[in-house]
């Protein structure tokens, strides 16, 4: 048998080794980081401030650029640290807190998209009804789900991974820790850990991702009956800045969660986009396509810099 006992930390071997390029790839994503945290703080406040964004559509919005927030927040600060750092480390427990907090805020993240999607399917498709269909209530209580139903499924996963033993092997590659990461590492059986994983990608990456598909056929649908080409280019901008954000973040999550881990540079490229790049450019795609957002963003920074004259 071997020692179960001998692992306490694993070596996180990050996206170069070469000295010279840490230091570019600190700073790069220093700024991206920077940039992510102004931006959906900037999202949040002017959705706060603006009294014509108090609307079902910006509510939401809102709470995504704030799960986007603790999204960037679980995984870049300790990338950023071990850039700078000669003792790239993590231990197993930090590892693995830092996986639940990843499963959580990535799964409230679907859900909160597939929600977005069908307010966008209750504006087009029941104008009329959108005010008793979205109501403050059902908002809230949507938004709670999505938290809880994250939460529930960081849980699933996390409960099988912390009865792995890891032995020998310790380095991971990568600059996070994931859990497809972690099962090659293990010396115990992990048949069960992969098989609650892939159901639980499966189960809640395409529930969510069918219920944005099915908002989206009723949503085309109703758009291409509209027989004024000005209305029908304004439904289809509504929706462009949330199609662009779940293609983002689906189309990599998914290959990410559902291929098999290799430690190869295609991994850490799809983890990037979808816990990096994406945090960052959703309060850009909202505010550059959404003429409302765009709007209210130059009126809140009006105010900021009368106020500092």
């Amino acid at each position: 048998m071997r020692n179960h006992s001998t692992i306490m930390e694993f070596v996180l071997l990050g996206l170069s080794v070469n000295p010279h390029v840490q230091v570019l790839l600190f700073m790069l994503f220093l700024l991206i980081y920077l940039l992510t945290m102004v931006g959906n703080l900037m999202v949040l406040l002017v959705i706060r401030t603006e009294f014509q964004l108090h609307t079902p559509m910006y509510f939401f919005l809102s709470n995504l650029s704030f799960v986007d927030l603790c999204f960037s927040s679980v995984t870049v600060p300790k990338m950023l640290e071990n850039l700078l750092s000669e003792k790239k480390t993590i231990s197993v427990a930090g590892c693995l807190t830092q996986v639940f907090f990843v499963l959580t805020t990535a799964g409230a993240e679907a859900l909160l998209l597939s929600v977005m999607a069908y307010d966008r399917y209750a504006a087009i498709c029941h104008p009329l009804l959108y005010g008793q269909l979205m109501s403050n209530q059902l908002c809230l209580s949507l938004v709670w789900a999505s938290w809880g139903l994250g939460f529930l499924d960081a849980v699933i996963n996390i409960l099988p991974a912390v009865r792995m033993n890891f032995c020998d092997a310790h380095a991971i590659p990568h600059y996070t820790c994931e859990l497809p990461s972690l099962f090659p590492l293990s010396c115990s059986e992990v048949s069960t850990s992969v098989t609650v994983l892939a159901c639980s990608t499966l189960l809640h990456g395409f529930g969510t991702f069918f219920l944005i598909f099915f908002s989206y056929v009723h949503i085309v649908a109703t758009i291409l009956s509209i027989r004024s080409t000005t209305d029908r280019s304004k439904a289809f901008s509504t929706c462009s800045s949330h199609v662009t954000a779940v293609s983002l973040f689906y189309g990599s999550a998914f290959l990410r969660y559902l291929i098999p881990s290799s430690g190869s540079p295609l991994e850490l490229l799809f983890s990037i986009q979808y816990g990096v790049v994406t945090p960052l450019v959703n309060p850009l795609i909202y505010s550059l396509k959404t003429k409302e957002v765009k709007t209210a963003m130059r009126r809140t920074l009006g105010r900021c810099l009368q106020r500092h004259r």
